[in-house]
């Protein structure tokens, strides 16, 4: 598996698919020819399809500037490797002089396709691949999950942590203090501040939880929707998962930046081993595998925070991804707002659940994790394609149905 910095990564929203791996595509092809004068994009699949209402268009050519970057979609050609496939051209004194093809995989990460047999995925830099193996290895050593983390990637990944949660409260606070409408044309308004004031009348602890909860969920959820700049947790599309219920457990809690670092880390193993074993890419595999995976490093992350067992840790984990088997991924417009925004939000509750399940019930589990990954990925590629990110079935549909 690849280094927690592919999972949780700063960038531009609102896609990591969409606007993060082609804006890195187009950095990579200025950077390996600079003679170039001119660009040519063409953009096949989901990128096609959705990249309008995600504006992958104008991140390319805001990226290519000061070059003239043109920019197609064609939604016609099959794409065999991977849902997510560009063309970069790249032009010279009138004539293509260099072409590329490129797979923007789930989570910002890019594949060139002349590398992808030795880089598809990157390099890995940790041993052991599901929850099984590296379960029985930390038993036998006597540690946790995040010790593991840091067995493979060094003490400095606790750094790069740091900087990964400051982004993330950063963008929190930035989503509480904006209001207005977003970008997009569907109208959608800006809901956080309201849900963060709004106290309810005789407001219980627990209405009170749910709607802090929700306001920082969709804080993020509304900024990445907005071209803002977020952490891919593990994609932007469900970014607001783990911020969310990390942000309000430090506030009630009172846990330090220290103990939230350590819950990102086994958050994050837990998001590596569906991105190594299944996908985290909407493309591929629906919601499940976005909003689904998300709130698996949601709960993982809170069972770290409670010090809790690993038996705990993984029927947390499962329990979230048990439940969002099946998620289709039907963007409005192509947008990531509706249902994108509140489905982070009902997210981020559900993992609190699973936290509360696995105090009680870890031990009459059935259901491995591995296991739910494994199906997960099944049901995922089982999926019509109009349920895969392309804005064509489910509430998509309908929604223009309703309106047209």
């Amino acid at each position: 598996m690849q280094s927690l910095r592919e999972l949780y990564k700063i960038g531009r929203g609102p896609s990591s698919s969409h606007t993060i791996g082609p804006e890195r595509a187009v950095k990579a092809m200025k950077e390996r020819f600079p003679q170039a004068e001119k660009f040519k994009v063409t953009l096949y699949g989901s990128l096609a399809m959705t990249g309008k209402g995600h504006g992958t268009d104008n991140v390319i050519v805001k990226t290519a500037a000061p070059l003239e970057c043109e920019v197609i979609f064609d939604a016609q050609t099959p794409c065999d490797v991977h849902p997510n496939t560009m063309d970069i051209e790249v032009i010279s004194g009138g004539q293509t002089v260099a072409k590329q093809r490129v797979y923007s995989v789930g989570g910002g990460t890019i594949v060139f396709d002349d590398e992808k047999d030795d880089k598809f995925p990157p390099a890995d830099i940790y041993p052991l691949t599901t929850f099984t193996d590296i379960a029985e290895y930390c038993k036998k050593k006597d540690i946790r999950l995040w010790q593991y983390v840091e067995e493979c990637e060094g003490k400095d990944i606790f750094l790069y942590l740091a900087k990964i949660w400051e982004r993330m409260k950063i963008t929190i606070h930035e989503g509480l203090t904006c209001s207005g409408i977003l970008p997009g044309g569907l109208e959608t308004e800006r809901r956080a501040q309201y849900l963060y004031h709004q106290r309810h009348i005789d407001e219980s602890a627990q209405t009170r939880e749910n709607r802090l909860v929700c306001s920082y969920a969709f804080a993020t959820s509304e900024q990445n929707a907005s071209g803002g700049i977020i952490v891919t947790a593990p994609t932007c599309g469900a970014c607001g998962v783990v911020p969310a219920v990390l942000k309000y457990m430090q506030e009630t809690r009172g846990f330090s930046d220290g103990e939230i670092v350590k819950a990102l880390a086994t958050g994050g193993l837990i998001g590596n081993i569906i991105k190594q074993n299944a996908s985290i890419s909407g493309a591929e595999c629906g919601c499940q595998a976005e909003i689904g995976t998300a709130c698996c490093m949601a709960a993982a992350a809170l069972a770290e925070l409670f010090e809790m067992g690993l038996g705990q840790i993984e029927y947390a984990a499962e329990v979230a991804m048990e439940h969002h088997l099946g998620l289709t991924c039907d963007p409005i417009g192509g947008l990531v707002q509706i249902p994108c925004i509140e489905r982070n939000a009902v997210a981020a509750m559900r993992a609190i659940n699973a936290l509360s399940l696995a105090d009680f019930l870890a031990d009459s589990r059935k259901i491995s994790f591995d296991t739910v990954v494994e199906t997960m990925y099944a049901t995922g590629r089982d999926l019509l394609g109009n349920y895969r990110e392309t804005a064509s079935g489910g509430l998509a549909t309908h929604y223009r149905k309703r309106n047209a």
